[in-house]
């Protein structure tokens, strides 16, 4: 599977499901200070989504949790977690995360997902470390659906 890369707003993409890269959900939810993607989600979607999964508990590394989208347009929200207790990505945490969060995509058979880059704020491993493990994670994938990987750009 090839996905497209594009350039924008995650929470403005026309797409069914959004992933939101998250944490371990070990910290409560309300303690932390939005960042990237987060900070979007709370902002235009509301608290519900994070309400929600904050009811699944602490999350393995890797580990994907489906939600609803609070007010965003979306059909649900996977969130990922896609960062270790130390704040840092993987290899290991991104690629695992993608194929979870994919395999959620899949069953539910969402049409269309949206990805950021996963690990490269919050995880302090950089755009283009985030992006090649996320291409060669989906390299040997297979999906009917139509997979973008946003770069976030302001307007």
């Amino acid at each position: 599977m090839q996905p497209q890369v594009v350039y924008g707003n995650i929470v403005e993409q026309d797409v069914d499901v959004i992933i939101n890269p998250w944490n371990r959900n070990i910290i409560p939810w309300w303690l932390l200070l939005p960042q990237g993607v987060s900070k979007e989600i709370k902002r235009k979607g509301g608290y519900e989504p994070f309400k929600e999964l904050a009811q699944f508990g602490p999350m393995a590394l890797g580990c994907a949790r489906l939600t609803s989208a609070g007010r965003l347009p979306f059909k649900a929200i996977i969130h990922v977690a896609g960062i270790n207790m130390f704040w840092m990505a993987s290899k290991y945490s991104i690629a695992t995360s993608v194929i979870n969060a994919m395999r959620i995509v899949n069953e539910k058979k969402f049409s269309s997902v949206a990805f950021p880059l996963i690990g490269s704020g919050s995880g302090n491993r950089g755009k283009t470390f985030s992006l090649k493990t996320m291409m060669e994670t989906f390299q040997d994938m297979e999906s009917t659906a139509d997979v973008r990987i946003v770069r976030y750009q302001v307007r």
